[in-house]
């Protein structure tokens, strides 16, 4: 397990570059001259190939095994095109230096996930997952945390980005120290799968995309959500509280979300759909007490999305196949929530809210039932 803490060590150096970068990003992109319109549109295409991209480095890791390299040059790619930013003069430079960031998220994610589950057995892969999910989460609350604080003594932009390859520096350290630590040898003779097959991917593999696919397109972003918020009335400083307070949540909770899917199996994922059934009236519809318990539902539930929704795939796909297969589940994941999100957009801007959460009561239903019968599938052994 000592690699997953490693690994976590890493993630959360690294959300704590990203995401304190990200709480920024608008007003610099605005200083630098960018529109609203650009961002908007940079912003959804970059988180878009954040995702997408996930299945073609799935499939050219699979083919070159070379899980390390695409490791280290996604994270390197990534990391320094942040600190990078405060050398920039035009927002144009920006732009592509945050396109070059998702790219490069894009490129190590499926090598580091399948990594991260060639190193522990399938029976301990929840809770693995859930580690490294808290670990990530936490730098994701102090990274923007520091920003803040150094643009409150510096009022410069620039040295707030700049800053930022401190962590992103001793990020990859650590990262060349797992490599060292931690061979390839050893890690890719480390597992063993719950249901073996050398050919290829399962019945179950291609029903569980499904249920990843229904529940990614039923669950509305917190930009939407915190825009419904704000015509409710409530304050822009308020809002990013209660966005801190979800992402606080799925910390805590992808370590329990880890420890029921090791002891409990696939059994435990419709909870995360019941989960989104009950938050998302609460926060449209409901009071200031009843919103905040409807965004830590929410938080709870996003935070089985990147822990046990992803370890789950270590029961099921073949080693040899697992980096296509983690690509393929981020991919349809990221397409799920740019197509249910647009839908919700449209939706939202007709006013037609109850149609909204009919779309999204009727579509976690059957990613329940998705859920379920790949539970069935599993518990019967079926390939």
């Amino acid at each position: 397990m000592i690699i997953v803490f490693l690994f976590g060590l890493i993630s959360l150096l690294s959300d704590f570059v990203y995401e304190g970068a990200r709480g920024v990003m608008g007003p610099y992109l605005s200083l630098l001259g960018a529109s609203a319109t650009i961002v908007g549109l940079v912003s959804g295409v970059g988180e878009f190939l954040g995702y997408g991209l996930r299945l073609l480095s799935g499939y050219l890791v699979s083919r070159t095994k070379r899980y390390w390299s695409w490791v280290i040059g996604g994270y390197a790619f990534s990391l320094f095109s942040i600190p990078a930013l405060g050398l920039v003069s035009t927002w144009k430079e920006a732009l592509a230096l945050l396109l070059i960031e998702r790219i490069g998220k894009a490129v190590r994610t499926p090598a580091r996930d399948t990594l991260l589950s060639l190193a522990v057995i399938p029976k301990r892969s929840g809770i693995a997952f859930g580690i490294h999910e808290a670990l990530d989460q936490l730098g994701a609350l102090l990274g923007p945390l520091y920003v803040s604080l150094i643009l409150y003594l510096s009022a410069s932009f620039r040295i707030c980005f700049l800053s930022l390859a401190i962590p992103a520096t001793i990020s990859i350290l650590c990262l060349f120290y797992t490599k060292r630590v931690f061979g390839e040898k050893e890690l890719l003779g480390s597992s063993s799968l719950v249901i073996k097959d050398k050919e290829g991917f399962t019945g179950i593999f291609w029903a569980y995309i499904l249920g990843i696919t229904l529940f990614g397109a039923g669950m509305p972003s917190f930009y939407l959500l915190g825009f419904h918020l704000q015509k409710k009335g409530l304050t822009p400083e308020l809002i990013p509280l209660l966005y801190a307070l979800a992402m606080g949540i799925d910390a805590l909770s992808a370590l329990l979300w880890g420890w029921l899917l090791d002891r409990r199996g696939l059994k435990v994922l419709p909870f995360t759909s019941l989960l989104l059934i009950v938050a998302i009236p609460l926060i449209i519809w409901g009071n200031m007490k009843l919103i905040i318990l409807g965004v830590i539902f929410w938080g709870i539930a996003l935070g089985a999305v990147e822990s046990i929704m992803r370890s789950a795939l270590s029961l099921f796909v073949p080693r040899e196949k697992r980096a296509l297969g983690f690509g393929l589940f981020h991919f349809f994941l990221g397409l799920s929530f740019l197509m249910g999100n647009l839908l919700y957009g449209f939706l939202y801007e007709r006013e037609l809210l109850r149609v909204l959460y009919g779309f999204v009561l009727g579509i976690q239903i059957a990613s329940m039932f998705s859920m379920l019968w790949c539970e069935k599938l599993l518990r019967r052994g079926f390939n």
